[in-house]
C-alpha cells in the first residue's frame, strides 16, 4: 500500500505560528524524508465558507496569502500537490454518500464541533454545513486514499469521524477505502498552541495570534506584551513556568543552539525554567529571548514570502497545476466508491444485462 499524506488549512486568514508547530513544520519535515509516495495539501476554501458564506471575499482575498505560506515555509511543489478544495468536484459527491453513514446525534457528540460552536456563538444557529463538517473531511482525506494525516490535537474527533466512515462503508460494501492516522505533534504543548493571551488556542478570530507574515517589530510587540504568570509580580518572585504561555512557546520553538546563540548562560530551556520557578529571573528577559528565538525562525520565511509575492503568477499557476492533478486522483476513488456501491450503472455492463433478463 501506498503511504500518501492529506492535510490542510482553512483560508480564511494568514497562518500563525500555531499552524507552524501544529502541522506546518512537520509536514515540509515529511516531505523531505521521501518516505511517501503521495503529499496532497488542501486550501479548504469549501469548508471555509461553511460559517463564512456571507463573505465569500474573505476566502477569496486569502487563497493567495495561505498558499505564499505553503510555499514560505518550504513547502515545495515538485514534491508536494497543493491543490484547492472547492475545484475537486468529487469530494462533494463523496460527502454526500458519507452523509448517510454518520448520525446526528454522533456529530452531536463531535468535541472540536461541540468547541468550535461555543467559541462562535452558534448553538441553535449553526450552519448545517458546518455541523457536518466532520463528515466532508472524511470525503477529503478518504478521496486522495490518504494513510498519514499530519494535523493538531483538535482534529482528532475528525480523524476518529474518517475512520469510522471507512469502517462502516467497508464493511456495508467490501474492502474500498483506506483507514488513515493522524499524526500529532510530538511536543505536547504544540498540539494546540495557547494563544498570546494564556486563555484559549491560538485563532484567528480571537485575535491571539502572531502571523507567519508579521514584520520583525509586529512580533516584538505581540512578545513583549504576552501574558505570563500573574503572581511573577518582582524578579525575586518563584514564578510558574506550566502555564505561561512564554515558557510554552519557548518549548515549542527554543533549541539549544538557540541558547548557545542568544542565551548562553543556560544551557537549555531545563535550566531557564528552573532559575524562573525559583526566582530571580524576570519576564523581560524570558520574552526577549523568546523573540530573538521566533526572529530566528521567521526571518527566512519573510524572506521567502517576499520572493513569492513577486512572482504571484508563478503561484496561480502552482495552485492551477496542482489542483488538477488532485483531480485526477479524487475522480479515481470516486470511480471505485461509485462501483462498489453498484451505482456506476453507465460504467457497468452487467447492468444493463441484469435488466435484460429481468424483462425478458
Amino acid at each position: 500500500m501506498k503511504k500518501i499524506i492529506l492535510t490542510g488549512d482553512r483560508p480564511t486568514g494568514k497562518l500563525h505560528i500555531g499552524h507552524y508547530v501544529g502541522s506546518l513544520r512537520r509536514r515540509v519535515e515529511l516531505q523531505n524524508s521521501n518516505e511517501f509516495d503521495e503529499i496532497y495539501i488542501m486550501i479548504a476554501d469549501s469548508q471555509a465558507l461553511t460559517d463564512n458564506a456571507d463573505n465569500p471575499s474573505k476566502i477569496r482575498d486569502n487563497l493567495i496569502e495561505v498558499a505564499l505560506d505553503y510555499l514560505s515555509v518550504g513547502i515545495d511543489p515538485s514534491k508536494t500537490t497543493i491543490f484547492v478544495q472547492s475545484a475537486i468536484p468529487s469530494l462533494t459527491e463523496l460527502n454526500m454518500y458519507y452523509l448517510n453513514l454518520v448520525t446526528v446525534s454522533r456529530l452531536q457528540r463531535n468535541p472540536t464541533v461541540k468547541n468550535e460552536i461555543k467559541m462562535r456563538d452558534f448553538e441553535t444557529s449553526i450552519p448545517t454545513g458546518f455541523f457536518t463538517y466532520p463528515i466532508s473531511q472524511a470525503a477529503d482525506i478518504t478521496a486522495f486514499d490518504a494513510t498519514i494525516v499530519p494535523a493538531g490535537e483538535d482534529q482528532m474527533p475528525m480523524v476518529e469521524q474518517t475512520q469510522e466512515i471507512v469502517q462502516k462503508f467497508n464493511s456495508i460494501y467490501g474492502e474500498t477505502l483506506v483507514m488513515p492516522k493522524i499524526l500529532l505533534p510530538e511536543n505536547n504543548s504544540c498540539r494546540r498552541l495557547v494563544g498570546t493571551d494564556g486563555k484559549a488556542k491560538m485563532s484567528k478570530s480571537l485575535g491571539n495570534t502572531i502571523y507567519l507574515s508579521d514584520p520583525t517589530e509586529v512580533v516584538k510587540q505581540k512578545v513583549m506584551s504576552m501574558y505570563t504568570d500573574p503572581n511573577h509580580l518582582r524578579v525575586q518572585d518563584p514564578g510558574n513556568t506550566k502555564d505561561n504561555p512564554v515558557f510554552i512557546y519557548l518549548s515549542c520553538f527554543a533549541t539549544d543552539e538557540h541558547f548557545k546563540k542568544y542565551l548562553p548562560e543556560y544551557k537549555n530551556l531545563d535550566e531557564l525554567k528552573a532559575h524562573y520557578e525559583r526566582g530571580g529571573l524576570g519576564d523581560v528577559k524570558c520574552k526577549k529571548f523568546l523573540f530573538n528565538v521566533l526572529e530566528d525562525i521567521l526571518f527566512p520565511i519573510r524572506e521567502k514570502r517576499k520572493y513569492y509575492e513577486e512572482r504571484i503568477d508563478e503561484v496561480y499557476k502552482i495552485l492551477k497545476e496542482g489542483t488538477q492533478k488532485a483531480n485526477i486522483k479524487a475522480n479515481s476513488t470516486l470511480k471505485r466508491v461509485r462501483k462498489a456501491m453498484k451505482i456506476d450503472y453507465f460504467e457497468d455492463d452487467y447492468f444493463l444485462k441484469e435488466i435484460e433478463n429481468k424483462f425478458n
